[in-house]
């Protein structure tokens, strides 16, 4: 009985796996398969009918015929083939008699998998049945080329996220993004200054790669330049900086850019419209951070103003992207469910994996929580 096999969840493999299923059918062959090298083993990433999940290197058809760089290349009867005598999988089950293969390159011009068809009878595969293949063979080339940039660049993207501060007596500190694509366009940040630490949580709008980019950067102002000037001089650094690019991509950055005093409990903040930090005191009562600022790249000749609020002992400070609301009705009432589940957590580390834990796995938006609480020491 044929069987569709899929060997991951991803979204390129969910697209490999309709693909391979088209080539079955349009072809009329046994078993499509598009499978991808990995040190000795070629695995399946993808496949429709009765193929195997993976096979020793050695024993891959595109591996034997060596036909890498050579287009679509055909066996008619791998029987009558003496490269493939004692194969075991000519000669055993299932006894493959037809190969038609394209081989998968990477960007560098190595061979990074095949695409294979196979049927239990030899058959003659016209011209017209080649130039397909191999149509369809670069398109999953394309495809599985830009899975690795985009792979790469989440890694880099998740290597930019701060660790947990070395240092910082009296505070429990935990924060998450989870990017609803591979990459995102939300950020946070946290890092020692002086007799404290900084805080920042961005959101750009937009999604993906060129929304990260941004991200990346207005990190990396903010960074130099708030170890040195007031948040509100970096905030505006960085919006000079970045006016041109906001302006010609049409998007811009809702921030809160803050600085924690270590001794006193003060937090001393910039709201670039983003409107969505709380701060849950020890009695339950709940107080929103917003200021009427815009966020960058809405007007070049924006200011942007210092605010400061204090944290007790007990006290909760709560910043969220736009997609934590998403998790519930989408609205500002969302912050009540949040406030609540600050409430019941307890510890900083608790609020946030309460909070992750809503998206499943999966959201519309991108996913980003930083939870600052004030402990006694």
């Amino acid at each position: 009985m044929d069987t569709v096999v899929v060997v991951d969840d991803d979204p390129l493999t969910s697209r490999l796996d309709i693909v391979s299923r088209l080539m079955q059918q349009f072809f009329g062959v046994r078993s499509a398969a598009i499978s991808i090298l990995e040190g000795e083993r070629e695995w399946v990433k993808a496949s429709s009918g009765v193929v195997r999940t993976e096979v020793a290197r050695k024993d891959s058809f595109m591996e034997i015929i060596d036909a890498s760089g050579a287009g679509t290349v055909t066996v008619r009867d791998t029987q009558a083939d003496p490269r493939f005598d004692g194969h075991p999988y000519v000669w055993g089950e299932p006894h493959l008699r037809f190969w038609a293969g394209h081989a998968l390159m990477g960007p560098g011009g190595e061979r990074v998998g095949a695409v294979g068809l196979f049927d239990t009878r030899p058959r003659v595969f016209l011209e017209t049945e080649k130039s397909l293949l191999a149509d369809v063979a670069r398109w999953i080339q394309g495809e599985l080329n830009a899975s690795r940039e985009l792979d790469r660049a989440a890694q880099v993207q998740r290597g930019l996220l701060p660790k947990r501060l070395l240092s910082l007596p009296g505070f429990d500190v935990a924060g998450d993004c989870r990017p609803a694509q591979a990459v995102g366009g939300d950020f946070f940040d946290w890092y020692p200054v002086g007799e404290g630490a900084v805080f920042t949580l961005g959101d750009v709008m937009g999604k993906g790669i060129g929304a990260a980019i941004i991200a990346a950067t207005v990190r990396a102002v903010l960074r130099a330049g708030s170890r040195h000037e007031g948040l509100a001089t970096s905030v505006e650094s960085a919006a000079v900086i970045l006016d041109s690019d906001l302006d010609e991509s049409g998007v811009f950055v809702t921030l809160f850019h803050s600085r924690l005093d270590m001794d006193t409990g003060v937090v001393t903040y910039v709201d670039a419209g983003h409107g969505l930090s709380v701060i849950v005191r020890r009695d339950g009562t709940a107080e929103r951070l917003s200021t009427n600022d815009f966020p960058l790249g809405v007007d070049s000749e924006a200011q942007w103003s210092e605010h400061s609020v204090k944290l007790n002992v007990g006290d909760t400070l709560i910043l969220l992207s736009d997609g934590v609301l998403d998790l519930f009705d989408g609205s500002l009432d969302a912050l009540t469910e949040v406030e609540g589940i600050v409430r019941r957590s307890r510890t900083s580390q608790e609020v946030v994996d309460n909070l992750v834990a809503l998206t499943g796995g999966s959201q519309p938006d991108d996913v980003t929580v930083v939870v600052v609480r004030s402990v006694a020491y």
